[in-house]
């Protein structure tokens, strides 16, 4: 059995996790709906968070840079891509572990979901608006840009105010993504209730 089965008192082969998956899977519509609704589209709202950083973040940069060119076509890819990174990210270090048995510690899951309100929903839209404005900044010639040898510290510079403008928006982030991780794993320790409290009643009748 998984360990959480093993508190349980339940005896009996060591289940594997496409099992303790399913089985969970099997009781998660018993949970109330606002769990349901919790597990279900906080990922989502994290990513939009993360998508809506990401267009704050190339206004920041195409200002910076004077760009006012393909407003759309840079837009665009600064709200997909964190999405979709976020909402992937979520699943694969928070989710999907919970589901299948592999993340019993609530200190670990809330560490990880402020990672990826930090990191995929705040800084990762951050440094993806800087190549692409800067892209657009070269061919369109809206800004000075310099040398190679001198480029890593013109990022620096350029970057600097904007990620103190972000910062709040960073921290917002990670509080999110923390208080969605903590509800997540309330409602797993829930669904683990039902599930191995029915199994066990089941081996005891």
């Amino acid at each position: 059995m998984s360990e959480n089965t093993q508190k349980k008192g339940v005896s009996g082969p060591v289940l594997s996790r496409p099992v303790i998956f399913a089985m969970l899977r099997e009781n998660f519509e018993k949970l109330p709906e606002i769990d349901q609704k919790f597990c279900t589209y906080g990922p989502a709202y994290l990513a939009g968070n993360g998508a809506l950083a990401g267009l704050v973040a190339n206004s920041l940069y195409r200002r910076a840079l004077n760009v006012r060119q393909a407003r759309f076509a840079s837009s665009l890819p600064m709200a997909v891509l964190p999405f979709i990174s976020t909402y992937g990210l979520y699943n694969a270090i928070v989710s999907v572990p919970l589901m299948s048995g592999d993340l019993n510690c609530p200190s670990c899951a809330l560490m990880r979901g402020a990672l990826v309100g930090a990191l995929g929903a705040g800084l990762y839209p951050i440094i993806l608006a800087l190549p692409v404005n800067l892209g657009l900044a070269s061919m369109y010639s809206t800004a000075p840009l310099p040398e190679k040898g001198a480029m890593f510290r013109f990022w620096v510079d350029l970057s600097r105010p904007i990620l103190n403008k972000m910062r709040v928006v960073l921290v917002l982030q990670a509080f999110f993504g923390t208080y969605l991780a903590s509800r997540d794993f309330k409602t797993y320790t829930k669904l683990v209730e039902i599930t191995f409290g029915s199994v066990k009643e089941e081996l005891t009748d």
